[in-house]
């Protein structure tokens, strides 16, 4: 009598912003399975809801407690856990594949303790040091993929997948618009400040469009300004193919995506020594960035001026990341697991 093959049901485990991209840029290994994600309640964790079966949880981080926010921290951490006990138990899943960050440590802990298979991808946001997540939930990790030699280095018996490309394609053309995006999950007011007083100031002629998050909203600007709090990602990517410029906080997700689509990307990381996120790895990605020639770097208003006088008349590199090899190493494991028994 034929065994019947397995029918897997996988776990699509990240926070919001360039985690949770990364698990879209491997939607061919995912999307003939059965599947769900766990992830947080942002814009694109909506857009993703929308067409697939989703359990939100609470941000929560370490990083919280270290800028003085512990209260909030142990709450979240409180209301995260219930939310992971529920969507675990419900959808009691057979494979974990997770980015990372925080908010899905305890829902692969859970998946784990019932039996998932469990692939732990450290983030593409890290090339220098693993990221907290990667060290805490690398003990309950079947695989564990890093994604720079850096990494590798510090866990030897890690698979290596390096996604990074340069594109020799030439940049598209693009109208005069400046995209002004803090991304998915914090708001980034000093950046924001900056460029409204330069817009103030007569030294932005371009229309802008400011995404502000959860941010403060800057007063008194032209006409020729639109903010919003949130951009669903369909949309985020229609004013890329528009934009000329794109400035951003330092993530690797808004990163690669500006970069993707043509744009000239300054960036500005955020500062742990000003509260602005929980260690400073935007420094580390934006300096990386910066190395290869991708991007524009700026901490101050100063830099930020002289950058967007270069992003005019430069012509942007086009860069990306090419999941393929990934993508083959993750459905051989799916394969090995829809096998019968």
């Amino acid at each position: 009598m034929a065994k019947e093959q397995r029918n897997v049901r996988i776990c699509l485990a990240a926070s919001g912003g360039g985690h949770l991209r990364q698990l879209l840029d491997l939607e061919p290994v995912w999307a003939a399975q059965d599947h769900f994600f766990l992830t947080e309640d942002t814009a694109l964790g909506q857009s993703i809801a929308r067409d697939h079966r989703s359990h939100f949880l609470a941000h929560v981080a370490l990083g919280q407690a270290r800028l003085g926010h512990p209260v909030h921290m142990a709450k979240a951490a409180l209301r995260n856990f219930a939310e992971s006990v529920r969507a675990i138990w419900t959808e009691k899943p057979d494979l974990i594949i997770s980015t990372g960050a925080g908010a899905v440590f305890f829902a692969c802990l859970l998946g784990k303790m019932r039996g998932a298979r469990f692939i732990l991808i450290d983030s593409f946001a890290r090339f220098d040091r693993p990221s907290v997540f990667a060290r805490l939930a690398r003990p309950l990790a079947d695989v564990t993929i890093v994604q720079s030699p850096a990494l590798k280095a510090h866990w030897p018996k890690a698979l290596l997948f390096d996604p990074f490309r340069r594109l020799d394609t030439p940049p598209p053309p693009k109208e005069d618009v400046i995209f002004v995006t803090v991304g998915a999950t914090l708001g980034f007011d000093r950046m924001v400040a900056l460029i409204a007083d330069l817009k103030r100031a007569g030294r932005i002629p371009e229309r802008i469009l400011f995404q502000i998050g959860s941010g403060v909203r800057p007063a008194d600007l032209p006409d020729d300004v639109e903010i919003v709090r949130d951009l669903p990602f369909d949309q985020v990517q229609d004013v890329l193919r528009r934009a000329r410029i794109v400035i951003t906080h330092g993530g690797t997700g808004s990163l690669i995506t500006a970069l993707r689509a043509g744009c000239n990307v300054i960036a500005m990381p955020r500062s742990f020594a000003l509260k602005e996120h929980y260690d400073d790895h935007q420094s580390e990605i934006t300096g990386a960035f910066a190395k290869r020639g991708l991007i524009l770097p700026a901490h101050n208003a100063q830099e930020l001026a002289a950058a967007l006088d270069v992003a005019r008349v430069r012509t942007p590199t086009l860069a990306t990341t090419d999941p393929s090899a990934l993508r083959a190493f993750l459905s051989s494991e799916i394969r090995q697991l829809n096998a019968p028994n």
